[in-house]
């Protein structure tokens, strides 16, 4: 089943668990996945793919964790608190990224591939292995590889 429509069918589900945390973070994501449809130029009854669903969670988490930084530093522990109950719940509905050592795996084989031997190719090196990688590996953490290789 696609991300977007799980999310839909899991609104019920903590209607009727009374879990007001897991209600409100499901609603508000799918509230964007439609408002994302719509940017799309497409009917708000449609679904999201899986790929576009993704990239949704990630903005979302990213918010929430913009949130609670800003929170924490203005000393709103309460709002805070909220913010982190709702990303835990996200980073549950995002699906697993690669360890730094799978990433290295295709690194090495990117890196033979394009035939890249010093940090002058590093942009278009991390470029390449984030496209393959699409949605499946943090950005952060492909950089952290190809400094490690290429040093």
């Amino acid at each position: 089943m696609a991300i977007h429509e799980s999310i839909k069918q899991a609104i019920p589900e903590a209607l009727r668990a009374k879990d007001e945390v897991r209600l409100r973070t499901l609603r508000s994501l799918s509230s964007a996945m439609t408002n994302e449809v719509v940017a799309k130029k497409r009917k708000p009854d449609e679904f999201l793919t899986d790929e576009e669903a993704v990239a949704v969670l990630k903005r979302a988490g990213n918010q929430r964790k913009d949130s609670i930084d800003q929170f924490d530093t203005a000393g709103r522990a309460d709002l805070s608190a909220t913010e982190k109950e709702e990303l835990a719940i996200i980073e549950l509905l995002l699906p697993a990224m690669m360890n730094r050592e799978d990433i290295e795996k295709v690194a090495r084989t990117k890196m033979a591939e394009l035939n890249v031997s010093s940090k002058q190719d590093a942009g278009k090196f991390i470029g390449a292995i984030m496209k393959e990688l699409k949605g499946k590996a943090d950005g952060g953490d492909v950089k952290a590889v190809v400094d490690s290789l290429l040093s």
